[in-house]
This record gives structure tokens, C-alpha cells and sequence, in this order.
């Protein structure tokens, strides 16, 4: 039999772009100090048999139990980088959304859980402020200047 580290597959997510005027909704990303090295969109894996849109619509369901319309997309992005010290490969389908009317109006942040229990922390950030110095990365790396040039 074998067997494989995360780091020697391909995986295959989907995510899902949400705006407030200029700001992103993204997950934030710790370092090992507890700081926010950088934020993420929501979403997560497409799982066998699945769509890339129908993952991310179930994975918004899961993590936020909110509903949502795909709006436009996919923008297929690659991402080969390193997590924790290991090398990883992604290839990433990313959606444009709308939330039903009002859902998370007054909130300026989403509390959730990952299916394995992590405490995460969701904002809408400013693309203006990620990716410049001292300010929190977007992850994937590449997907901010794809924003900024479509």
C-alpha cells in the first residue's frame, strides 16, 4: 500500500470572494505568536464527485450557515507554496458571492468552526491594505493582483 503526506498531493479547493465596497471577506491566518501573518477567503475542499461551485456553496453553509448565490466564476488560480515546513500544491476555483439580503449586516467579524473543531476569525479587509509591509498577506499569493487586474 501507499501512502501520501499532504504535502505530495494536488488538492482542489473552492472559494468564495464576498465584498463590502473595497473590503474581502477572509479567515486570518496566525503566525506561532498568535499574530495575523495574513487572511484567506473562505472555503475549503471539493471533495469527489462534487463541483467546485457546489463546494463552495456547501462549504459557506458549513462554516458560516449562511446560504449563497454564486455570482460570477470560476477564476482558476495555482498555488505551489510551504505551510509549517512542508511544500504544498493547490489548484484553486474562486466564485464571486452575494449573502441573502442583510445576513452578517452588522457584523464586522464571523466567529466559526472548522469541521475539526479550530476557532477561526473571519473580517472584511481592505485590498488596499494586505500585501504591503506590516500589514497582513492575502493568501493565496497572486490571487490580490488577480483581484486588482480584473
Amino acid at each position: 500500500m501507499t501512502t501520501t503526506s499532504k504535502s505530495s498531493e494536488i488538492r482542489v479547493k473552492a472559494l468564495g470572494l464576498h465584498w463590502r465596497g473595497p473590503r474581502l471577506l477572509a479567515f486570518e491566518v496566525y503566525d506561532e505568536e498568535g499574530l495575523i501573518k495574513g487572511v484567506r477567503p473562505l472555503g475549503g475542499s471539493v471533495e469527489f464527485g462534487e463541483t467546485a461551485k457546489d463546494a463552495v456553496i456547501r462549504e459557506f453553509k458549513e462554516e458560516i450557515d449562511t446560504d449563497v448565490s454564486v455570482l460570477a466564476g470560476p477564476m482558476v488560480l495555482e498555488n505551489v507554496f510551504v505551510h509549517e515546513g512542508e511544500r504544498r500544491h493547490e489548484i484553486l476555483f474562486i466564485f464571486d458571492l452575494e449573502f441573502p439580503e442583510g445576513a452578517f449586516e452588522s457584523q464586522e467579524r464571523i466567529r466559526f468552526q472548522e469541521d475539526d473543531g479550530t476557532s477561526m476569525v473571519a473580517g472584511w479587509y481592505d485590498l488596499r491594505e494586505l500585501d504591503v509591509d506590516k500589514k497582513p498577506q492575502l493568501y493565496p499569493q497572486g490571487l490580490k493582483s488577480r483581484l486588482i487586474n480584473r
